[in-house]
């Protein structure tokens, strides 16, 4: 049942997706996020729905007559040399063997993030792009929520099998970087009862999380926290919300979660902590003797007897930073952090513009949400090895496309006018 409501979706949606190439942006991104056909059993279950529906979008580019705007602003600029970079190690990679699988699957995610960006023009086509983003992850978060409570916290929270976010750990990551997204959600619904179901669903992606076991994840759940406190109007109140709430959800959880989470403090004493430390000093040294890295790929046996310390103890990057730099050498993590730093000034520039307009309190909230995601990505990502998952790009995505419906979108005497009002000129 479930592989026929999978193939009726899709199918049905790709004469529309041929006519309104925003409608294939959406339907790709909800598979590449919720990977609905690993939900299934049967002939769905390895069918290519996001190749179909990213060729059906791209032929859509050429015959619809919809506006299509690329902003070459410094995110866009980045995420393309990146890319470019990206292209230019795997035709030197140290394994050519399996390069090119990790380069299609990589420059896919790019090629749908420009795509976003390119036909992503309108206020309604933003908002769509975040409740796809906020929904298609909000899923797992609210499905492990409601089995966290249910078991008591005595089992691991896990993804779909065969997807970026299979493991307990990855889940993790992608739902703390998607709960201010959901957020937003609840920010922005007109309704009370979508801002209650907002609400709930953010509060069972954070027990979900908490469930996940991942101790990179507890990390970046308390720098996200701290910052969605920071941003907030109401710190007092959701100060004292935080206080209560908190201890209430981790009295869910069994003695062996806190002895999980105690182990932070006692990485040395930690086989699978030194584990990743080897797989850090692996990459390190790799990038060290490679000016280019290793290409896509390249954690593998055969090149940690070369360059780990300890070189039969092998470990996957378990960190976004090493991996790059092993991947792609020290430009490469360089162009990966510039892209980081380039998309955080993406959304200060504008919550900067939207600040005092009440017509754009919708982008002032959606950046500023999209920013702790990325923050709250870059901190639990310093022990997981998801330097290339598609939310991360999509985030990048949607704060290039509000600079592009607010900051460069609006006439220039519209901004002398703001500017004029806000200086009392």
């Amino acid at each position: 049942m479930r592989d026929y409501l999978v193939f009726a979706i899709v199918f049905g949606l790709l004469p529309f997706i041929l006519k309104r190439p925003v409608l294939g942006v959406l339907v790709f991104t909800w598979i590449s996020l919720m990977n609905p056909h690993r939900l299934t059993y049967g002939a769905a279950y390895n069918f290519p729905f996001a190749a179909i529906v990213a060729a059906a979008t791209l032929f859509g580019l050429f015959i619809s007559t919809q506006p299509k705007r690329l902003p070459f602003t410094p995110a866009t600029i980045m995420l393309l040399v990146f890319a470019a970079w990206m292209t230019l190690t795997s035709f030197f990679a140290l394994e050519p063997e399996l390069v090119w699988e990790g380069w299609n699957t990589v420059m896919k995610t790019v090629l749908m993030a420009l795509v976003a960006i390119l036909v992503l023009n309108t206020e309604r086509d933003i908002k769509a792009f975040a409740w796809v983003i906020a929904l298609s992850l909000g899923f797992y978060g609210f499905k492990g929520g409601i089995f966290t409570l249910a078991s008591g916290g005595t089992n691991h929270v896990l993804g779909p099998v065969g997807t970026y976010i299979s493991d307990n750990n990855t889940l993790a990551l992608a739902l703390i970087t998607v709960l201010p997204i959901i957020w937003y959600l609840h920010m922005s619904a007109q309704s009370a009862w979508l801002r209650f179901a907002a609400m709930v669903l953010a509060g069972l992606t954070a027990i979900s999380v908490i469930g996940s076991y991942s101790r990179g994840a507890l990390l970046g759940g308390g720098a996200m926290i701290f910052l969605l406190w920071l941003k907030g109007h109401q710190k007092l109140r959701t100060g004292i919300l935080l206080i209560i709430m908190l201890p209430i959800a981790l009295a869910f959880m069994p003695e062996q979660w806190f002895e999980r989470m105690g182990t932070i403090d006692n990485y040395n004493e930690d086989a699978s902590a030194m584990g990743r430390i080897n797989a850090w000093h692996f990459a390190f040294n790799l990038a060290k003797d490679n000016f280019l890295g290793g290409g896509f790929k390249v954690f593998t046996p055969k090149m940690f007897l070369i360059y780990a310390p300890e070189p039969l103890d092998f470990h996957v990057a378990h960190s976004i930073y090493f991996q790059v730099l092993g991947d792609h050498g020290f430009v490469g993590l360089a162009l990966f952090l510039l892209l980081m730093a380039f998309a955080l000034r993406t959304g200060a520039r504008i919550q900067k513009f939207s600040k005092d307009r009440t017509d754009l309190k919708w982008a002032f909230n959606l950046a500023a949400m999209a920013q702790v995601s990325i923050i709250g990505y870059a901190v639990g990502g310093a022990f997981l090895s998801m330097p290339y998952y598609d939310l991360y790009y999509y985030l990048i995505a949607l704060l290039v496309l509000l600079e592009k419906v607010t900051v460069t979108h609006v006439p220039r005497d519209t901004l002398l006018s703001a500017h004029l009002a806000r200086t009392n000129v």
